[in-house]
């Protein structure tokens, strides 16, 4: 697991990968900030992610971050954990089961 990159949830709706990298700069190099944002309307989903240079940064910055009151909202910052494998839909993952007819 890379200790490198932290999930930052619960954020503003206002915020920008911008403004999430300058809210974490001060505590190290950062390699990349990313606000997540909707497919369909390009809306923030309120979370994102940031990847430091070293671990100390990272984690400096998770403890001093938790729980940090922004806008109103108290963000969540956590190291990242890989993404779960989902299963494709259309391909056999959901819907209509072909396995599952009646033979006439």
């Amino acid at each position: 697991m890379n200790k490198n990159k932290l999930f930052v949830g619960n954020l503003p709706w206002s915020i920008t990968s911008d403004s999430l990298k300058e809210m974490f700069a001060q505590f190290g190099d950062i390699v990349e900030a990313i606000i997540i944002t909707d497919r369909m309307s390009g809306r923030s989903k309120g979370f994102g992610f940031v990847t430091f240079a070293t671990e100390d940064a990272a984690g400096a910055a998770m403890q001093a971050m938790n729980e940090k009151d922004m806008e109103g909202r108290k963000i969540i910052v956590n190291v990242a954990k890989p993404r779960e494998e989902r299963p494709r839909t259309g391909g056999g993952g959901g819907g209509f089961r072909n396995d599952r007819r009646r033979p006439y």
